[in-house]
């Protein structure tokens, strides 16, 4: 598998790779969706549960699978990933350090050793690729199972799909649709939904399982799909080791005379 695949100068693909990366560890339980969803539920009740459920760890450090399926052809590889909540995501290519990313609240960090290739910039890459105004928090959000938008920031409603509580804003968007499932179980979301059909796009993130450790619930299998137009990519992230609150370090420099990738 060659690397550079993964970090060529594809908007989808390069956004799509720095919005993604969750979770496992030594003491870690898999958790077993056995909650059924109630209409007897209020949505101010699914959302305190919710907001209730969001992680309180500091820092995380875990080995991730990642594989990127884009006109029928699927490339992988392993990453050890490393955050300090609300601060730094750091990404590193596990067996020659062969790309490096680092996003934090002001920038959107990386280089690729295989092209001497960087970029560094702020947010609107990622929010050009998903049609809204991303940030860290929203970012961090994803990772973490947790929605996108402040649920207490405009009235929400709640209806029941499947046996997930599904939330949405009462006044939706004229251009765009967009939906939270949750599960009632852990309230964590088992699929982010955005639409904007008059720009032929669609955001899906679909959270297959979760996982215990040290009383956290995190995600442990995650599928992300992102459509612009007629260009689809598709995104699995695996991820096998985890430890929480440990010590953590971010190590990130530019080698000199990197060319530096500009996307229009």
């Amino acid at each position: 598998m060659e690397l550079t695949q993964i970090y060529k100068k594809a908007k989808v693909s390069v956004g799509i790779l720095l919005i993604l990366f969750t979770l496992s560890c030594n003491s870690t339980k898999n958790v077993i969706a056995s909650g059924k969803a109630s209409d007897k539920l209020s949505v101010k009740q699914v959302i305190k549960q919710h907001e209730k459920n969001s992680t309180a760890f500091n820092t995380l450090k875990a080995r991730v699978k990642i594989d990127i399926t884009q006109n029928d052809k699927t490339q992988g590889a392993g990453f050890t990933l490393r955050i300090e909540k609300d601060k730094v995501i750091w990404l590193s290519e596990s067996v020659l350090g062969l790309a490096r990313m680092m996003i934090t609240p002001d920038k959107v960090r990386f280089y690729n050793k295989i092209d001497n290739e960087y970029f560094d910039g702020d947010y609107k890459l990622l929010s050009d690729v998903v049609g809204i105004e991303l940030d860290f928090m929203k970012v961090q959000n994803i990772l973490l199972g947790q929605a996108i938008f402040d649920l207490k920031e405009q009235p929400h409603q709640v209806a029941l799909s499947g046996n997930s509580y599904a939330v949405s804003p009462k006044d939706q968007s004229a251009l765009m649709d967009l939906f939270y499932l949750l599960n009632p179980s852990h309230f964590k979301m088992d699929s982010l939904q955005l639409q904007q059909p008059l720009k032929k796009r669609m955001l899906q993130v679909d959270y297959a399982s979760y996982q215990e450790i040290d009383e956290e619930i995190i995600p442990k299998n995650i599928r992300i799909v992102a459509v612009d137009d007629s260009n689809e990519v598709a995104v699995a992230m695996a991820f096998k080791s985890v430890s929480l609150n440990d010590e953590v370090r971010f190590p990130f420099k530019i080698p000199s005379g990197y060319k530096e990738i500009v996307i229009k």
